[in-house]
């Protein structure tokens, strides 16, 4: 399968299965979007020794393997039971009342509340145990918003650090929050133990405030903004995120995007809402050809601000065409339900936090070992080779199939695209193999 596209003024193919990529000219683009022996009607324009040259390159990487590659027969992934990562959802409520949240405003559509440390403890024990002889292991302290709960936070760490090295791990933590109660004493804390930090912010700030108050009603852009510059002062060259959503209120998303950056983040991550048809805020159908453009402008104004004092880096379009994730990877995507999971305040485990609350998907609880192996094996199923429709897709091997959670929320099974988020993926990755030949050619 060959890819063909326009981005960025200029024309690309992507060979598929090698993962080749060619940018290439007018011509070249016609040639391959049409079968080879029929070269007339468009094609009179152009002389014929160009379009016998052109098609003798093409023949040329046919038979070097790196254009219209055979589609390679993959072997299904196998079930293994061993766990790599998990989200813990310290806290099951939030000091925010965003419109769009996934998480019913931090409660999970049940009662409100906080992660004990014993529960913590015992998800602790359970990655150790369930992580075999795997060394690297990774925690990720979730809700809700993980500072209402920041005394457990900070000693499931510490207790972590107390017995990673006798049991032969070693355990990387990353924190989301929103900044709204965000402090120095955190803000130390996260610098010290946290890999990663993710920060919550819309963008502009009227496109902040209209979707993120706070529990009593009041905006909370100006207090978030200030939190999160602090934090960024001090953070150096570690890693940390902006990330940010943006919804049918704002498909111009590209001015938050920037406005961010403006403001001296230079990390930063948007992503689409995804909301039931019929939500306020749920991104249109009509809305998508403003979308992609959108992406596209951003593609140009993150090239422009390359090597000046706000060059930052856009989440989406960090694209590795030389290695890339392996082959397995590739099949599975995040791992949801099977090397990841994740555990709720009362020990519960699901397959991902989005999943948290769904007891039709709850695989068992830290407190009394429980695991029930039937979930993980059906996600560990839930791979592409299992999904017709996307075998049959260019970006296949860069969204892998896709998120398993929208696509059971939004077209009722998990083997069936969310169509609307296959039509951003794939721009967003056109955008990204189109910025890549620009900086190829500036540097």
């Amino acid at each position: 399968m060959v890819h063909t596209f326009s981005c960025l003024g200029s024309r690309f193919a992507l060979d598929v299965e090698s993962g080749s990529v060619y940018e290439i000219d007018d011509l070249t683009y016609r040639l391959l979007d049409s079968p080879l022996d029929n070269t007339e009607g468009e094609f009179s324009r152009y002389p014929k020794s160009e379009i016998e040259e052109a098609k003798a390159e093409i023949e040329k990487l046919k038979k070097e393997g790196v254009l219209f590659t055979p589609e390679t027969l993959h072997e299904p992934p196998v079930y293994n039971g061993i766990i790599k990562a998990m989200c813990l959802n310290i806290s099951h409520d939030c000091n925010l009342r965003c419109e769009y949240c996934f998480a019913d405003t931090g409660a999970y559509s049940g009662r409100r509340g906080n992660m004990s440390l014993e529960v913590a403890k015992k998800a602790i024990d359970f990655l150790i145990e369930k992580s075999g002889t795997r060394r690297n292991l990774e925690i990720d302290f979730f809700g809700g918003e993980p500072t209402l709960n920041y005394d457990v936070v900070v000693k499931t760490v510490e207790y972590a650090r107390s017995i990673e090295k006798e049991r032969g791990k070693n355990i990387r933590f990353t924190i989301t929050t929103n900044a709204l109660w965000l402090n120095d004493e955190m803000i130390d804390f996260f610098n010290r133990e946290m890999y990663n930090v993710v920060l919550s912010i819309d963008g502009r700030k009227d496109v902040h405030n209209s979707v993120r108050k706070t529990k009593g009603g009041k905006d909370s852009y100006d207090v978030i903004v200030a939190n999160a510059l602090k934090f960024r002062k001090t953070r150096g060259d570690k890693q940390y995120y902006v990330r940010g959503t943006f919804t049918s209120r704002n498909p111009d998303f590209c001015a938050d995007v920037l406005a961010l950056n403006d403001l001296g983040f230079d990390r930063i991550s948007i992503e689409p809402v995804v909301l039931p048809e019929g939500h306020p805020l749920a991104i249109k159908e009509e809305q998508l050809p403003l979308i992609k453009e959108q992406y596209e402008l951003l593609a140009e104004e993150y090239l422009k601000r390359l090597g000046t004092d706000k060059q930052f880096i856009f989440f989406h379009y960090m694209l590795d065409l030389d290695g890339g994730p392996c082959e397995k990877k590739r099949l599975v995507g995040c791992s949801a339900g099977n090397e990841y999971v994740a555990v709720s305040p009362d020990g519960s485990i699901f397959p991902c936090h989005q999943f948290d609350g769904k007891p039709e998907y709850k695989i068992g609880n830290v407190t009394d070992g429980s695991f029930d192996k039937t979930i993980p094996v059906l996600f560990a199923e839930n791979n592409l080779t299992q999904k017709p429709e996307c075998l049959k897709c260019f970006a296949k091997y860069y969204c892998s199939g896709g998120c398993a959670a929208n696509s059971l929320n939004m077209c009722g099974d998990m083997k069936k695209p969310y169509k609307l988020a296959c039509e951003l993926m794939k721009k967003r990755l056109e955008c990204s193999i189109a910025i890549k030949a620009r900086e190829k050619n500036l540097f």
